[in-house]
């Protein structure tokens, strides 16, 4: 197991233990106690391994009675159930301090592309590229979302004074990855083919495309093609990632920003 950023890691967990004070005042068998409880297991493993001491801590903590019978009042499975969120408390304070006081800070240098650009290491933005479909953009957006990452949507930033293109380079700058939605926008063919139109991206998203391929190199842009839209034929040979009904194209663009290196879980990605 690769062990995450020391930064990430305390986040992970004073993430759950900021949630305890609220679980206090809500029933012991409530369905966001069982969230909870999960999830925390989930960034326990995630930062110390599985089947560590550390997960084995938080596994034995009792959140409810040993012994009750048929006339054991709500007040005291409640009192258990307050008692093990102590418990649990407690653990998450020690974990992080033995985090913040033994892990060294990460002090790697930014990635650098094939293409010989840094790639800010620490950042979670993720470039949207898109056309007029608004339905994909939002659909590819709220994915990033639920893996806590950061969509970045041009027309969403602040413009400052700047004309486009130097927004767009101020921008990507600190932009680690590129997600390009190859959308049927506009319709082409060649000089004298009129009835040979076919379906194409819009302009801007093709020179973004090959923008961020010189930039980020091809291992951190991730195009989605939807329908039969013409791809830009320099860049044949590389799979494209079809935007599907079924959703299959989000388990590729998770794979895809996991070997990014970017620090995600599938049970954000894909679960409820």
């Amino acid at each position: 197991m690769v062990r995450p950023a020391k930064a990430k890691a305390v986040e992970r967990l004073q993430k759950a233990l900021d949630k305890i004070p609220e679980l206090k005042r809500i029933p012991f068998n409530s369905p966001e106690f069982e969230k909870w409880h999960r999830d925390t297991r989930i960034a326990i493993v995630n930062t110390f391994g599985n089947k560590s001491d550390h997960e084995k801590d938080f596994n034995d903590i009792s959140f409810s009675l040993w012994a009750i019978t048929t006339r054991t009042p709500d007040s005291e499975f409640q009192a258990a159930y307050v008692k093990g969120l102590d418990s649990a408390a407690s653990i998450l304070e020690s974990m992080i301090g033995e985090i913040e006081e033994y892990w060294e800070e990460d002090k790697k240098s930014p990635k650098t592309s094939e293409t010989g650009v840094k790639i800010p290491k620490d950042t979670n933005r993720v470039f949207v590229v898109h056309g007029h479909d608004d339905a994909a953009r939002e659909t590819a957006a709220r994915f990033l979302e639920k893996l806590d990452l950061e969509p970045v949507i041009l027309r969403e930033q602040p413009n400052k004074g700047r004309t486009i293109i130097e927004k767009f380079e101020e921008i990507a700058a600190d932009i680690r990855f590129a997600v390009v939605l190859l959308t049927p926008d506009d319709e082409g063919a060649r000089a004298g083919k009129a009835d040979d139109l076919k379906p194409r991206a819009r302009q801007n998203v093709i020179l973004e495309l090959g923008f961020f391929l010189g930039r980020l190199g091809r291992e951190r842009v991730c195009p989605l093609v939807k329908g039969d839209v013409e791809t830009p034929s320099d860049y044949d040979g590389v799979v494209y990632t079809r935007l599907d009904d079924a959703d299959g194209w989000k388990i590729k663009l998770f794979n895809e920003l996991k070997a990014a290196g970017f620090d995600i879980d599938a049970n954000r990605a894909f679960g409820p």
